[in-house]
């Protein structure tokens, strides 16, 4: 059998089954079988009490991830490069298991044109369908609309978006973009001034 000691990943190599448990003794620890099918089989020198609770603990880990919805909040007025990153980071929650509950919030004027949030969460279920099916349709509540859906089986699963390392940030308003473009605009028209004035 091949031996590893667990604390720190270290291989003693291949042993027989008498000479490993005199290692894992020599350790004040225990001899566990983790692998039983390989060729040939792996067993970890471990605290057998430990290593049963951390196995206890991620399968509790496993269970609680699965049953947890993710929420991406979207605007009517969104750029088609931050569209795309949400719907990338929609399938990467979908990918681990996790429900996801789709907003798409109605701001100032927006609120006369519903339908077009509508129509956004339309694109958005069908841009999602190889990834997750809908479990609550798009429904209008005050200033927003909202979607959930759950993850297809994992081999009906289709990517239709890389996979990205970046963060997820959220989008900034629409409305303070075009203060700071304006704020920024001044700004440079007055030193641009100062600098021809002194040249």
């Amino acid at each position: 059998m091949r031996v590893i000691i667990g604390s720190t990943g270290q291989q003693l190599g291949i042993l027989n089954t008498d000479e490993a448990i005199r290692r894992a003794k020599s350790y004040g620890l225990d001899l566990i079988e983790v692998a039983p099918t390989a060729n040939p089989p792996v067993c970890r020198i471990a605290d057998f009490g430990k290593f049963k609770y951390e196995l206890t603990k991620k399968e509790k880990e496993s269970k609680h991830s699965a049953t947890k919805i993710k929420e991406i909040k979207f605007r009517v007025k969104i750029g088609a490069h931050d569209y795309e990153t949400k719907l990338r980071h929609a399938e990467e929650f979908i990918e681990k298991g996790n429900k996801l509950k789709i907003v798409l919030q109605f701001r100032g004027r927006e609120n006369a044109h519903k339908d077009l949030g509508l129509a956004m969460m339309y694109k958005i279920k069908q841009d999602l369908e190889t990834m997750a099916l809908v479990d609550m349709p798009p429904k209008i509540v005050g200033r927003a609309v909202g979607m959930t859906m759950s993850p297809l089986p994992a081999a009906k699963r289709k990517r239709k978006y890389a996979k990205i390392e970046e963060e997820y940030v959220e989008d900034v308003d629409s409305d303070e973009d075009e203060e700071e473009t304006e704020e920024t605009a001044e700004t440079v028209t007055a030193e641009g001034k100062e600098e021809s004035h002194a040249g």
